[in-house]
């Protein structure tokens, strides 16, 4: 897909928006408010996971100009998957739905994607505001803005990188505050069905890898995140656990997959939430070794690279 050049300071026609929704009407109006006031005019395509709440009609009324799918159950991320389908741009930005981009950095991303052809992704900062329905989270920033703690190791990524790359190299990124390409997504693709929700980035950042792409941090580009009290984390982490044990035992070599899963029984929360998630994952094993491929040595070695800031993050702790 040949990347469309950018009216000098006018909308940007290089990059779709796409959300995935479920039974956060209220978070999901704030978001599509915020995008609507982006200067890049970017198309946006919300995926209503099956949404309770209103979320539809709420959708229909207020932001009318935005593409709306309702695949009438929740797809989980696979909802980006079919928003990508109708993508016609040749970058794709994803955003949950407490999530937004800041004025430019859309742009910004699509500008060193446009200028570097090996690079997939772009990863941006990421500014966290806590929610006025949050009382603990809110007292505890005072109601203000501040930098999310996984910007820190972004930043100093231990990653070898070539030369043209605009920024530190990442191992995976965070698909809410995103740009990647949409025919490298469509081709590897996208999200996995198995994973449906909760750390699936990873596989398909590190098959994108396999591939020959980078991705990359870029500090001067920001996404703002204002988490939703509206979310099941205890959920969340369940999933997060077993996606994790998956991804590990589907693309890391034998004693790589020992290891990291021994790191992992010592980490988590030593509950029930925990023991479910292992036997969830026990519970794949069948189609996980079928579906096996370890990674090509040189991405086996980057991702080896993170394994010490994995084990000591401040940002990636298992809670809920």
């Amino acid at each position: 897909m040949t990347p469309t050049p950018r009216p000098p300071g006018g909308p940007d026609p290089r990059t779709t928006v796409v959300v995935i929704t479920h039974n956060r009407r209220d978070d999901l109006l704030h978001t599509l408010g915020r995008l609507a006031e982006l200067p890049e005019r970017p198309p946006v395509t919300v995926v209503d996971n099956a949404s309770r709440d209103g979320t539809a009609a709420a959708v229909r009324a207020c932001h009318p100009w935005v593409r709306l799918l309702t695949p009438g159950r929740n797809l989980g991320a696979l909802g980006r998957n079919l928003a990508a389908r109708y993508v016609t741009t040749p970058y794709l930005a994803f955003c949950d739905d407490d999530s937004w981009w800041e004025p430019g950095s859309l742009a910004g991303a699509a500008d060193l994607l446009d200028a570097h052809e090996r690079l997939v992704s772009v990863t941006a900062r990421i500014v966290a505001h806590p929610h006025p329905d949050s009382p603990g989270a809110w007292a505890r920033h005072r109601g203000r803005p501040y930098e999310d703690p996984v910007v820190a190791e972004l930043r100093r990524s231990p990653l070898p990188a070539p030369r043209w790359l605009p920024g530190p190299a990442l191992g995976s990124f965070l698909a809410a505050a995103t740009v990647l390409r949409t025919d490298a997504f469509r081709a590897a693709g996208g999200f996995s069905p198995r994973l449906v929700l909760g750390g699936e980035e990873e596989l398909l950042a590190a098959d994108l890898a396999a591939e020959g792409w980078w991705l990359v941090y870029a500090d001067h580009l920001t996404a703002h995140h204002r988490a939703s009290p509206h979310r099941d984390a205890t959920l969340r982490r369940r999933h997060g656990i077993r996606n994790t044990l998956w991804f590990t035992w589907l693309r890391r070599p034998v004693p790589t997959a020992l290891r990291r899963t021994a790191l992992l029984v010592a980490a988590v929360p030593k509950d029930l939430v925990s023991v479910r998630a292992f036997a969830d994952a026990a519970r794949g094993l069948p189609w996980v070794l079928r579906e096996r491929r370890t990674l090509p040595p040189e991405v086996e070695a980057r991702l080896r690279l993170l394994e010490y800031s994995q084990v000591h993050s401040r940002a990636r702790r298992y809670v809920g």
